[in-house]
């Protein structure tokens, strides 16, 4: 089991990991060998986690997260096959750590008193700055 917070843990048997070719600099090594990881995880299928952190996870994915529900990740950044799939597998783990914090409700406020005032006054100071660069009328 994957641990991802006191209270999610992820099956890795969830998690699908393909190896493909990556793309960028590399020489020869870019064109024999497969080092970039594919990681495939079913958000919507999953059990690991509550309705709520699923929303927020899927909000979160964007663009990453397919049509059926499935969270898509590449990770090209190291030449080794195993750390890039330690690096796919920690950003999963990221990614759902960030989902599992509830956001915290947005308490109404009004404006103080002394905020509207100064508001006001600026307001004014600017009206008059912008008066005073007007031609002189005809009284």
């Amino acid at each position: 089991m994957i641990r991802v917070t006191p209270r999610i843990s992820l099956d890795p048997r969830e998690i699908e990991i393909s190896f493909v070719r990556a793309s960028g600099p590399g020489g020869q090594n870019v064109n024999k060998v497969s080092t970039a990881v594919q990681l495939r995880f079913d958000v919507r299928r999953s059990q690991a986690f509550s309705d709520d952190v699923r929303a927020r996870l899927e909000k979160l994915a964007g663009s990453r997260l397919t049509l059926d529900g499935v969270l898509v990740m590449t990770a090209q950044q190291h030449r080794s096959q195993e750390r890039n799939r330690q690096d796919a597998i920690d950003r999963l783990v990221a990614l759902i750590q960030t989902a599992a914090v509830a956001p915290k409700p947005r308490r109404a406020t009004r404006p103080t008193l002394g905020s509207k005032k100064r508001r006001l006054e600026s307001k004014t100071k600017r009206s008059g700055v912008k008066s005073m660069r007007s031609r002189p009328g005809m009284e």
